[in-house]
């Protein structure tokens, strides 16, 4: 009997043991979890406070490590129990520290999937390391009470035999045994099993025994203490769910609206049953906010749980004197939080109408969250909530935080929507708007940037009047997008323009472009020139007297013509190099062209892509132009529908001119004899062709203009002499000789015979100016048609 009570107490010792090595063995697995769950969430936010866990379970490891290797029952167990500790020894030295570390520096491989891999797999293997422990353990204790029960009944029926008398008093011992020690030996053993298998709302039924009893109460504090970190841990993690999900979602675009209303879905409905975003005025329009402003809110997102909340709708307009709860954020620049609406007057809002309508739904708590920009408020986040649990401190953290990743995405938006805008104006104001006033040719064109989100590029082309109801036509590309492209091109479109006022031949404004293309280059210091980017340009004048147009180009493709019979050729003849080589010569190709062909001009995106060589690209530009249409602008779509699809690769412009002829009964032609007596002579074919024009109003200025240009012309010119007048939008008065001398105008004295001529000219005329030819010099003038007489009733 005595040996069977020994037994009994030994295996009693044993199963204790056997219970402490599987308490420090899931205090060593718990600080292993601490170690991991504060380690990665320090990598995934880069906030210190995540290795405050990280930092305690380094501290406390000597220490577990040695009571958990002390308790193990048996060798083999110790040498597991040794394993264990160098695995988790490991962990910290080899793996986690060198991952903070590498954090803090920035090392971007520390967030990388091999690091995150890496340390997977070491925990994963510790993991299954402490379950054969624990497993062995349990078999261990479980071999230990079968033993004890076997040996405990040989014992009873050996006194049975020996001892009959005593058979009460060992059955009431055996009793008691079973009750006091056995039944809640088994079940606190079932619940350290539950409690091994993740079951941490477990407890201990509380036992009269003392050892039991302290043991169950130990355990009861341990599972209780587990199960709280278990849920912070919980909620740590969907908030770090919650901060990846925004930093993902939020900001996909540079659409500010777009932007806040990413922002609104996103904390719903893990954060918030409904979300607002308001924002300044000044931010829907790119521009700048100023800290001592007063500009109107604008609800630019809602989102929530259902469809019918009694919130502000998207666009309403909320102005900062208004005492609702947003403005109230914005005006403080902090966030603030009301537990329960019902407490407040105006419950967030001034209307108590509404205020009365939020209550009724069930809305009762709300954080607002100004959005911070660079030290400027732009907006304000209202988080609502109509669930049971109302905000805490801890989500008005939250609600901050994730408010500060959106408020950097917002204001990118924003400066791109202003940086947008100054593009677009840019290139608006680079362009023709309209088609200036002239009757030599009929245009239609179209400009496509190759950047869809800038709408700015270097591509360009123009339609310049010149005088003699000629038209110079001009196509132009820099290489290259966006705004330097753009500032490139418009210093080329103004001094093509520039050049064509002093009315030069084609190849002539050719080459002075180049020269001006040299000189910035060289000038320009830190911008970006055209000779940079590389530039290239085609100028042409067509002339609708004589159906001629001359052409010269530096390095752009050639125009393509389309004649009136249906037939479209590509013109043949020099390119020249680009803008900006210097030291080449350009020459002119010169054309007759019907009246009512089409010539195409356009640039290098429109025929050449990624998938389509130039000729290929050419060869379709010619077939579309020789398709039937009734208008230019159909043609225009046809070719641009044709040629390309969706965004361009490269920046398009075309431009197409209809060819118009002017008929010999609106010009009239005379050669003028170097004699001053035929100054007379001259004034009567002028006034005489007025006549027949039916322009009799117009023979005292013209009469005069003629008189003063053919005197000039005899006088300070070389002969042969030609007077031409052409009836156009305007009179034109031109005088051509074979001087190549120009004249200037000057102011003469008070008592100089001569020097009024011009002065005179230019007096009576709209404009006036002289243009260099093959055979010399033209002076010209243009006056208004006189108006229509209309007979008296």
């Amino acid at each position: 009997m005595l040996w069977a009570i020994a037994d009994a107490n030994s295996a009693t010792s044993a199963r204790r043991a056997s219970r402490t090595a599987i308490v420090e063995a899931g205090s060593l697995q718990q600080l292993v979890s601490d170690l991991e769950t504060g380690q990665r969430g320090f990598v995934i936010t880069k906030r210190e406070e995540f290795l405050e866990p990280w930092q305690t379970a380094r501290e406390e490891f000597p220490a577990e490590a040695r009571r958990f290797t002390e308790t193990a029952t048996s060798p083999e167990q110790r040498r597991s129990a040794g394993q264990i500790t160098r695995g988790v020894e490991s962990l910290i030295t080899d793996y986690s520290v060198p991952l903070v570390e590498a954090v803090r520096r920035g090392d971007s491989a520390a967030s990388g999937l091999a690091a995150t891999a890496e340390g997977k797999r070491r925990v994963d293997a510790l993991r299954a390391q402490f379950d054969r422990y624990t497993v062995e353990e349990r078999a261990n204790l479980a071999a230990r009470e079968d033993t004890a029960g076997v040996n405990g009944r040989r014992a009873v029926i050996a006194a049975g035999v020996g001892l009959a008398a005593s058979t009460a008093l060992v059955a009431a011992f055996t009793v008691f045994q079973h009750r006091a020690v056995v039944r809640p030996v088994r079940a606190a053993a079932a619940a350290a099993g539950r409690f091994a298998d993740g079951d941490l709302g477990v407890r201990i039924t509380p036992s009269n025994v003392a050892e039991i009893g302290t043991l169950g109460t130990s355990f009861n504090t341990m599972a209780a203490s587990l199960q709280d970190s278990r849920t912070r841990i919980e909620e740590s993690r969907k908030r770090l769910e919650l901060l990846y999900e925004a930093s993902v979602s939020v900001g996909t675009t540079l659409d500010v609206e777009q932007t806040a209303r990413e922002l609104a879905q996103v904390a719903v409905p893990g954060f918030a049953d409904f979300t607002t975003v308001d924002l300044l005025a000044p931010v829907l329009r790119g521009e700048e906010v100023s800290a001592r402003g007063s500009a109107q809110l604008r609800r630019v997102a809602l989102a929530g749980i259902r469809q019918d909340a009694p919130l502000r709708n998207v666009g309403d307009l909320m102005a900062p004197g208004l005492s609702t709860a947003q403005v109230r954020g914005l005006k403080t620049g902090r966030a603030a939080i009301d537990v329960d609406l019902r407490t407040i007057p105006d419950s967030g809002s001034r209307e108590p109408e509404q205020a009365a309508r939020i209550l009724d739904y069930g809305i009762h708590s709300l954080i607002r969250t100004p959005l911070m920009a660079r030290g400027v408020a732009v907006g304000t986040v209202g988080f609502w909530r109509c669930r049971p649990e109302p905000f805490g401190q801890d989500d008005v953290d939250l609600a901050e935080e994730l408010v500060a990743k959106a408020a950097v995405a917002i204001d990118n938006a924003r400066r791109y929507t202003r940086e947008r805008s100054t593009a677009l104006t840019l290139q608006r104001n680079l362009l023709p708007q309209q088609v200036p006033g002239q009757t030599a040719v009929e245009v239609a064109s179209r400009y496509l940037p190759a950047g869809p989100q800038t709408g700015v590029g270097g591509d360009w082309y123009d339609v310049i009047p010149l005088s003699g109801s000629r038209v110079a036509l001009v196509v132009g590309d820099v290489v290259g997008h966006g705004i330097h492209a753009s500032a490139a091109m418009g210093r080329l479109r103004s001094a093509v323009r520039t050049l064509a006022e002093v009315d030069l031949p084609p190849e002539e404004v050719i080459t002075y472009l180049d020269d001006i293309v040299l000189h910035v280059g060289d000038s320009a210091q830190d911008e970006v020139s055209a000779a940079d980017l590389g530039a290239t340009c085609m100028y042409a004048v067509y002339d609708p007297v004589s159906r001629q147009c001359s052409l010269a180009t530096a390095g752009h493709p050639l125009p393509a013509v389309l004649a009136p019979d249906g037939t479209v050729r590509v013109v043949s003849g020099d390119t020249g190099p680009p803008l900006g080589i210097g030291g080449l010569p350009f020459e002119a190709t010169d054309l007759e062209l019907d009246a009512g062909s089409v010539l195409a001009l356009y640039t290098d995106g429109l025929v050449e892509t990624r998938d389509r060589d130039f000729d290929s690209g050419l060869t379709k530009l010619c077939h579309t132009l020789a398709r039937p249409a009734a208008t230019l602008e159909e043609t225009c779509d046809n070719v641009i529908g044709s040629l390309l699809r969706g965004h361009p690769a490269d920046d398009v412009a075309l431009l197409l001119a209809r060819t118009h002829a002017l008929s010999p009964e609106q010009v009239a032609t005379w050669q003028i004899a170097a004699d001053a007596v035929q100054v007379e002579h001259a004034r009567k074919l002028g006034v005489g062709q007025l006549v027949e024009w039916g322009l009799e109003e117009a023979t005292f200025i013209t009469e005069l203009v003629v008189s003063e240009l053919v005197t000039n012309a005899i006088r300070y010119g070389e002969p042969p002499i030609h007077l031409r007048l052409i009836r156009d939008r305007t009179l034109i008065c031109e005088v051509s000789d074979a001087s190549s001398t120009t004249p200037h105008l000057r102011h003469a004295r008070t008592f100089d015979e001569g020097g009024r001529g011009l002065l005179l000219v230019a007096a009576l005329t709209q404009s006036w100016g002289s243009r260099q030819t093959k055979t010399g010099k033209t002076i010209w003038c243009e006056q208004a048609l006189p108006c229509p007489m209309t007979t008296p009733h």
